[in-house]
């Protein structure tokens, strides 16, 4: 019997660059994971440390074993705790606003069908043949653009708040442009994850997968 020819079977590329650069790769779990670090250090402050709460409960401990201790001294216990927390915070987000640089240089080094355009135009079509689904996947798309957006203004901000000393006519205003962008940061986190999940166990398996292994083959390069 004789071999089957190679040309009766849809060959699957499996080399080659991927759809999802190894340089996008690299900024999408590593800004994820600086910025969930980020909104940890939010909880620690705000939530589960509650470094305002920290000097009546500093001064409770400390009586029951006999000691008392000036307010003032117990204020600044509570701001050796809120500065150590703030200094991690600090270089957490001078770390994203490296990484978004970064971002920045790999948008340029995308080729063919690695480009946002190329991916948006893939969309488009697809929606313009009325396939199930492409609409909300142009919207995903729209919504991570927004992100990238909301996210530079927040390090901007961060950066304004770092040297407040340099910048105290904004100080102000930097503070609460920078609070309202970390809650819209804090929503997507939560609809992203959500998101992916959901269309991971229903219309769109693979996606977690194709972020860590790159996904098909890229066109166009």
């Amino acid at each position: 019997m004789s071999a089957p020819s190679s040309a009766s079977a849809p060959r699957t590329l499996t080399s080659g660059p991927k759809r999802n650069s190894l340089g996008l790769r690299i900024w999408h779990w590593a800004n994820s994971g600086l910025v969930l670090a980020q909104l940890i250090t939010i909880l620690f402050l705000f939530v589960i440390v509650k470094v305002k709460t920290l000097a009546p409960e500093f001064s409770r401990v400390l009586a029951e074993k006999g000691v008392t201790m000036p307010a003032a001294e117990l204020r600044g216990l509570t701001r050796i705790v809120a500065h150590r927390i703030w200094d991690w915070h600090i270089w957490i987000g001078i770390t994203i606003s490296c990484l978004l640089a970064y971002r920045v240089i790999v948008s340029f080094l995308q080729r063919g069908s690695q480009r946002t355009d190329a991916k948006l135009a893939a969309i488009r079509a697809r929606a313009a043949r009325g396939e199930s689904g492409a609409t909300k996947a142009l919207w995903v798309r729209y919504s991570y653009r927004a992100f990238y957006v909301v996210l530079a203004v927040m390090v901007v901000t961060g950066v304004l708040l770092v040297f407040e000393d340099n910048f105290r006519s904004l100080e102000h205003l930097a503070k609460e442009i920078h609070e309202v962008s970390m809650y819209i940061v804090l929503a997507f986190v939560v609809a992203h994850i959500v998101g992916v999940f959901r269309s991971e166990v229903t219309e769109e398996p693979g996606l977690i997968s194709d972020m860590i292994n790159g996904g098909e083959p890229a066109e166009g390069i």
